[in-house]
C-alpha cells in the first residue's frame, strides 16, 4: 500500500466515524426508522449508532446483538438534518460485532447468490419444487433458520448471461455497458432482456461483461472481508469499460449504489478501478432519464391504459438521484401512477428472511401491502428485486421493474 493509500483509508473512515459527534440527540432518526417502530428488540438507529458509537473506543466490540436487528435500510441518514451517517456507522458495528461471534451458515449461504445460482440453475424444476413444498421448507426453517414463508425467489433454469452471449449487437457508435447483478442473472433474465431492448430502442450497442456479484449481501451480513473481494473483482471486469467512458447501467439499485458509494463508504475500498467504475455507473432509469432531459430519449410510447401504485424504495433513495422512474413514467400515455407513500417495505435484502426477523418485516410492509391490495392493480412497480418479491408476497400483486412498463409501452 502506497503512502497515499493509507492516508486516504483513514480518512474515509474518519468521515464515517467523525459524523457522530454532529449527533445532537434529536431522535428525527428514532421516528422515522420503520424497524424501531415495529419490534422492541431493536431500540433504534441513535442508541445502537452514534450514541454507542462513543463506548466503541479503540475498537470495542458493541455488548448486544439489538444492533443486528437494524436492517440497514439506510433511512436514518436520509433524515438526519446533521449529516450523521447513522446506518453506516451501524453497518461497520455490525461487521465487529459478527467478528466477534462468528457468522452463522445461514448468513454465509443467504450472502452469495451466485453460488446458489449455480448450484440451482441446472436443477431448477426441483429445485423451485422444494421451495415451494411446505413440509421442506418447515425443515429448511429448523435446519437453516430461513422462514418456510419468506419470499424466495425462483430460479429461471437459464441464465441472462446464456441468452446475452448469443445476443446479437447492433450497429452503432454509442455503447453502455449492462451490470445485470446476481438477481437478472438467476432469477430474472427477461429482466435484462427487456433492459437490452429498450437501451438497443433508443439507439446503444449494448455490452453485458462477465460478472459476479457486487458483495452486496456480504456486507449487509457482516463479512467485509469477502464482500470486498466480490466487489474488486467486479470492479476489475466492469474498469476497462469505465476508463474509456462507456456508462454503466444497473437494473439493481441497491447493487448500483453499492458500486457508487457503498464499497468506498461502508467498506473503505480505496482501489482506484472502483473509483472509476462508481464515477460511470448509473440506475438505468436514472440514465434514461438523464438521455430526456438532453433530448436524446425515443418518446415513441404507445398508450398504457392502466393504474399503477409504484414504491420507491429505500437503497434507489440512496442515489439521492430523486425518483426517475416517476418522471419516466410520466411520459406514457394514459399510464396512471400512484406513488405510495410508504417508506419501507421491510424485506431489506436477506433481513426478512431470517426465522427472527420475518414477523418484523412483514409488520414493517404492512401498510404497503395493504395499500396496493386496495387498489386491485394488475401490477405493482419498483425498482429493487428484493422488495418486488416482498410485495408480491405480501399483497398478492405481481411487482414488476419500472423498465418492463417502458418495454410495454414502446412495443417491443
Amino acid at each position: 500500500m502506497s503512502m497515499i493509500d493509507d492516508l486516504i483509508e483513514p480518512l474515509e473512515e474518519d468521515t464515517i466515524r467523525g459524523s457522530l459527534d454532529h449527533c445532537i440527540k434529536c431522535t428525527i432518526c428514532e421516528t422515522y426508522c420503520p424497524f424501531a417502530n415495529a419490534t422492541p428488540l431493536f431500540p433504534g438507529p441513535k442508541y445502537v449508532g452514534p450514541q454507542a458509537e462513543r463506548f466503541r473506543d479503540g475498537g470495542d466490540h458493541s455488548p448486544d446483538m439489538s444492533l443486528d436487528y437494524c436492517s440497514g435500510c439506510g433511512i436514518c441518514t436520509q433524515v438526519c438534518p446533521q449529516g450523521v451517517k447513522i446506518a453506516e456507522i451501524n453497518s461497520k458495528a455490525r461487521a465487529k460485532l459478527w467478528d466477534e461471534r462468528g457468522i452463522p451458515l445461514r448468513n454465509k449461504i443467504l450472502a452469495r447468490p451466485t453460488l446458489g445460482g449455480r448450484l440451482a440453475t441446472p436443477f431448477a424444476g426441483p429445485v423451485n419444487w422444494a421451495l415451494g413444498n411446505r413440509l421442506v421448507r418447515g425443515l429448511i426453517e429448523r435446519v437453516a433458520g430461513v422462514h418456510r414463508k419468506a419470499p424466495l425467489p425462483r430460479f429461471a433454469g437459464r441464465t441472462f448471461q446464456s441468452w446475452a452471449r448469443h445476443h446479437p449487437s447492433p450497429l452503432t457508435d454509442k455503447t453502455v455497458v449492462y451490470f445485470h447483478g446476481c438477481s437478472t442473472n438467476y432469477f430474472e433474465p427477461r429482466l435484462g432482456e427487456m433492459a437490452v431492448a429498450v437501451l438497443e430502442h433508443n439507439g446503444f450497442r449494448v455490452i453485458v461483461p462477465r460478472q459476479d456479484c457486487c458483495g452486496l449481501p456480504l456486507q449487509s451480513n457482516g463479512s467485509f472481508d469477502a464482500a470486498r473481494k466480490y466487489v474488486r473483482r467486479l470492479a476489475g471486469a466492469l474498469a476497462p469499460y469505465a476508463r474509456r467512458g462507456h456508462p454503466i447501467v444497473a437494473t439493481s439499485t441497491s447493487c448500483s449504489l453499492m458500486l457508487k458509494r457503498e464499497a468506498r463508504e461502508i467498506l473503505d475500498v480505496t482501489d482506484p478501478e472502483v473509483e472509476e467504475v462508481g464515477r460511470q455507473t448509473y440506475d438505468i432509469c436514472e440514465f434514461l432519464l438523464d438521455l430526456h432531459d438532453r433530448g436524446e430519449l425515443e418518446v415513441d410510447f404507445d398508450p398504457l391504459p392502466m393504474a399503477v401504485p409504484y414504491h420507491a424504495p429505500c437503497q434507489q433513495r440512496g442515489h439521492g438521484m430523486g425518483k426517475p422512474a416517476l418522471d419516466l413514467f410520466g411520459l406514457i400515455p394514459e399510464l396512471r401512477i400512484e406513488e405510495i407513500d410508504v417508506d419501507c417495505c421491510g424485506i431489506a435484502g436477506t433481513y426478512g428472511l431470517k426465522k427472527e426477523k420475518y414477523d418484523i418485516s412483514m409488520s414493517v410492509g404492512d401498510r404497503l401491502f395493504k395499500t396496493i391490495e386496495k387498489l386491485e392493480p394488475e401490477v405493482a412497480a419498483c425498482d429493487s428485486e428484493t422488495c418486488r418479491w416482498q410485495i408480491t408476497h405480501g399483497s398478492g400483486v405481481v411487482s414488476v421493474h419500472p423498465i418492463e412498463l417502458l418495454y410495454r409501452s414502446y412495443g417491443l
